[in-house]
């Protein structure tokens, strides 16, 4: 029985290949990957650098490039972004990761699980601000800081709020 399955499931799928069927969904599935990737973008690019007075897009911290969005079912999806310091020993890293999380969890309005990195080979000590931004008990930790919450809000609020 399951080799006859999977003879029809593959024959179905040759079918679909063949017939155009197949690669028009996969265009749709990634064309509206790509637009889920434009509203994250959309959301980070103006969060503010916390030392400086410019938006992480305008310091190339964030660009279009880093956003990658992924289906895990319907309606579900898998956000990574990978973010580039603007120095490779920047003392903020780790604030800017936590500002990416904060906003990303109060704007979107779709269900989705966030994972955020600093781009490989732009971080002195990459390796331990990924596993502190992606760590949920210390992001809840940091939130707590009073101090800490309000740099947060003063990086995350869109200068018309």
């Amino acid at each position: 029985m399951e080799i006859v399955f999977s003879f029809v499931s593959l024959t179905v799928t040759k079918i679909l290949e063949f017939s155009g069927l197949l690669d028009d969904r996969n265009v749709l599935r990634s064309k509206k990957m790509e637009e889920k990737a434009l509203e994250v973008y959309d959301v980070i690019r103006s969060i503010r650098d916390p030392e400086k007075p410019n938006t992480l897009e305008e310091l190339d911290v964030v660009t279009e490039k880093c956003v990658e969005v992924k289906e895990l079912g319907e309606d579900e999806y898998l956000i990574i972004i990978k973010f580039s310091p603007t120095v490779p020993h920047c003392s903020l890293a780790t604030l800017i990761g936590l500002c990416l999380q904060v906003k990303l969890q109060r704007c979107l309005p779709f269900k989705h699980k966030l994972e955020i990195y600093i781009s490989e080979g732009t971080h002195s000590t990459e390796e331990d601000i990924n596993k502190q931004i992606n760590d949920k008990e210390r992001v809840a930790a940091a939130m707590e800081n009073p101090n800490l919450r309000e740099i947060v809000e003063q990086c995350v609020t869109e200068p018309d709020d």
